[in-house]
């Protein structure tokens, strides 16, 4: 897959090769056949250079999580990002609305991305984010509808090696499918994606 790279007029420079070699790495992940990941434009004016992925998690042909993640580069670097790199991660899920309600729902969730990280071996520094759930209820002629509950999570951390990119992005998808209730992929079994979840991109 290729992951588009975006360098923004006015940075003065060619593409770094640090950030060509940590787009090459995004292009390497490996997705569940559940994740249907594609190349998305970069948001302008955050840093000089930047590549971004969206993805939707399915789960018998229903959308059960939706995310995208953009790996930000400032070759002179970020005293807040304490590197020369960012990624900036989005995740939102549909979750039971009797959840919604739950005190421990926000902590679980970012409970959820910093295992994934661990698990992935994705070593990071300065991470931080919210965690927010949003229930919705109906009235009048709609009080028929039962409520709908979701949850969001929004994060950022600087990965301690730009070389290995590609633990990060798949920790990101494991969050996805975590946040969309699928179950994990059992210890040895490797991750065989489908088509779908190359659909989008160009070899």
């Amino acid at each position: 897959m290729v992951a588009r790279q975006e360098t923004h007029r006015g940075s003065g420079s060619a593409v770094p090769p640090e950030f060509v070699r940590a787009v090459a790495q995004l292009r390497s992940a490996r997705f569940r056949p559940e994740v249907f990941c594609e190349e998305m434009p970069a948001p302008q004016r955050i840093a000089p250079h930047a590549s971004a992925l969206s993805a939707d998690v399915t789960l018998d042909d229903v959308e059960v999580a939706t995310g995208r993640l953009v790996l930000l580069h400032d070759p002179a670097g970020n005293d807040a990002w304490e590197g020369t790199f960012r990624c900036v991660a989005y995740c939102r899920a549909e979750i039971d609305a009797s959840l919604a309600t739950d005190p421990m729902l926000t902590e679980v969730g970012w409970t959820w991305l910093m295992e994934a990280l661990h698990a992935h071996r994705a070593e990071h520094v300065a991470a931080s984010g919210t965690v927010t759930r949003v229930a919705t209820d109906s009235y009048g002629t709609m009080a028929d509808e039962p409520g709908t509950a979701q949850l969001e999570i929004r994060a950022s951390w600087t990965p301690a090696d730009p070389d290995r990119m590609a633990p990060h992005v798949e920790a990101w998808a494991e969050l996805l499918c975590t946040a969309g209730g699928l179950e994990p992929v059992p210890d040895g079994v490797a991750v065989m994606p489908s088509r779908r979840g190359q659909r989008g991109f160009t070899p």
